[in-house]
């Protein structure tokens, strides 16, 4: 296949780090931070007084940024701090200089020689082109900014090395120090270094993960310092897993301390932000009484049909991996070899290394496991077609994924089956069409549930999916009951008109409502995916900007993040 031709190419290319490092140095120092000081301009004095009356005020805020050189995050944190800054509100950073063995800012691919990232981490020259242009964006506004290193002594890096140099790696995943699951992100974090969903038992990969368990130690000890003591009503931060912000997460939570965490969402110039935990489990606890009664007509259902309709081809969105050109079902058939006269059965992976956090409704230990045990069912089930649709995420995502599905089908299953059908990650077969194809469709833990549930097709949840539990689905509990939907396949009918009248709603309520409008977040094409579009601090001052209301009110208040679209006469962007 052209994606393992084009991996077996750059793995273990050792001139990609250099250029890499290259590449770090020339944003460092080529406008990849915001530049706070032009934007303030002849507002300088307004600002001084809005430091000042933020210094003095009630409330005070931890943005807990930490990895400096992620420009995604250091561009939207900086503006939350500039905007909480103009509400009065003492807003003070967190950002790591290069104390942290490891960090989300660590991947494989720019690591060729893995063994030497086990012995010496990230370096030095890494970490400065990271913590150096972050800690100045902050300061040419004068915003406070806080170092890990400056909370850590010499016995807490001492603990931190003995103990991660003595756990049992296979055991890391049950792993807590004083009740905060360290293991579980140190997991997180080494297998999204390796992109894969499970580490390879070699010794590098062992050392790998140590590191991270260091690392996340480190964040631990430095983060409960700080904490401590300093009066913070509320820590923010992105994602809210990994290391080290999965740990900033869990100790100002262990502290009472509020937490919020954001992400870009799919459309443009949004966000989602979410209390508490990270998105990939608010979106599965958040309560149907937030979407379910609100105001419906066919001008709304015309606006989610639309949109949804455009995540085909993601034109609307600046996160897709859709690169699709066929779309006809005749097309379709004709590639695969399937036939569309008897029952087909669609299935979707996600990519395996993501999140990988505990799911307690998942009905299987992982998406693998689920994924070659439904093959296994089918084998066994000739009279239904299977069609298997690998994630495109897993060669077009950030993170390329080490651990293809594909791979592991054909190793587990050498011997081909003439019901079941694989469609690549690279394949230009729409996603859409295929599954609109099929009878029903199983997922595991896709977001395309949700739409495809608006679309009337039955969709069957084994794993951590957003439209578990929203009565629209059919969630299987375990394994066996799992299994109990299969044997009742194939359906032979669409949802009803409720059923999708409610899908469509949920979808409403994810793309429109959770998912934030900032208007001034202008789409690029290069890294960052986005940049601040705005001349001046009115932009971001209070009634500016309805969205950036919403999400400074929930910092502040705990308000829920919520748009509340159908107020308006059309949805915005």
């Amino acid at each position: 296949m052209i994606k393992n031709r084009l991996k077996g190419m750059l793995e273990g290319c050792r001139w990609l780090e250099p250029l890499h490092m290259a590449y770090i140095g020339w944003r460092a120092r080529h406008g990849g931070h915001v530049d706070w000081s032009h934007l303030i301009g002849t507002e300088s004095p307004e600002w001084q007084r809005d430091l000042q009356q933020a210094r003095i005020g009630e409330k005070k805020f931890l943005i807990a940024t930490s990895i400096g050189g992620h420009l995604p995050s250091a561009t939207i944190e900086s503006m939350l701090g500039v905007a909480l800054t103009l509400r009065h509100v003492e807003a003070e950073f967190l950002l790591c200089d290069g104390v942290l063995p490891a960090c989300m800012s660590c991947e494989v691919r720019w690591h060729a020689d893995i063994e030497k990232f086990a012995r010496t981490g990230p370096g030095e020259v890494r970490c400065r082109h990271c913590f150096s242009p972050a800690k100045a964006m902050l300061d040419s506004p004068g915003l406070v900014t806080h170092s890990y290193s400056t909370y850590l002594d010499s016995e807490s890096r001492r603990r931190a090395r003995e103990i991660a140099g003595n756990a049992d790696v296979k055991e890391l995943a049950s792993l807590t120090i004083d009740g905060i699951p360290v293991g579980e992100h140190a997991l997180a974090g080494a297998l999204r270094f390796f992109a894969r969903g499970d580490l390879e038992s070699d010794s590098a990969c062992g050392a790998v993960a140590r590191r991270y368990l260091e690392a996340a130690l480190l964040t631990l000890y430095a983060v409960r310092n700080l904490l401590t003591g300093a009066g913070y009503d509320c820590v923010v931060l992105h994602h809210g897993i990994y290391v080290p912000q999965g740990i900033v997460a869990e100790v100002a939570r262990s502290m009472g301390i509020r937490v919020v965490t954001w992400h870009p969402a799919y459309r443009k110039r949004c966000f989602i932000f979410s209390h508490n935990t990270t998105y990939h489990h608010a979106l599965m606890s958040e309560s149907n009484d937030q979407w379910q009664d609100i105001s419906w007509d066919d001008e709304r259902d015309q606006q989610i049909a639309d949109y949804l309709k455009s995540r085909w081809q993601g034109n609307r969105d600046w996160i897709s991996f859709q690169h699709a050109s066929k779309f006809g079902g005749d097309e379709i058939a004709r590639e695969l070899g399937v036939d569309l006269s008897r029952p087909c059965i669609g299935l979707l992976t996600n990519v395996y290394w993501d999140a990988q956090l505990h799911y307690p409704a998942n009905a299987f230990p992982n998406m693998l496991d689920w994924l070659l045990k439904t093959i296994s069912y089918f084998i066994k089930r000739p009279d239904i077609q299977l069609l298997i649709r690998i994630h495109p995420a897993e060669i077009y995502g950030t993170v390329p994924s080490r651990q293809c599905m594909a791979d592991e089908i054909h190793r587990a299953f050498p011997r081909s089956s003439g019901n079941i059908y694989i469609i690549e990650p690279e394949s230009s077969l729409s996603t859409y069409a295929v599954m609109a194809l099929c009878d029903s469709v199983l997922i595991y833990g896709t977001k395309t549930g949700v739409e495809l549930s608006s679309m009337g097709i039955p969709v069957i949840v084994a794993g951590e999916a957003w439209i578990r539990g929203k009565g629209i689905s059919l969630d299987s509990n375990d394994e066996n009951h799992y299994f109990e939907l299969l044997d009742g396949l194939p359906l032979e009918e669409r949802l009803s008109a409720a059923k999708v009248k409610r899908a469509r709603k949920y979808a409403y309520h994810f793309f429109f409502r959770r998912m934030i409008p900032l208007e001034f977040m202008c789409p690029t094409k290069g890294w960052p995916m986005y940049r601040i579009g705005i001349l001046g601090l009115q932009a971001l001052r209070p009634g500016a900007s309805h969205g950036l209301d919403i999400i400074c009110n929930g910092i502040l208040n705990g308000t829920p993040f919520v748009y509340s679209a159908e107020k308006y006469a059309s949805v915005p962007l």
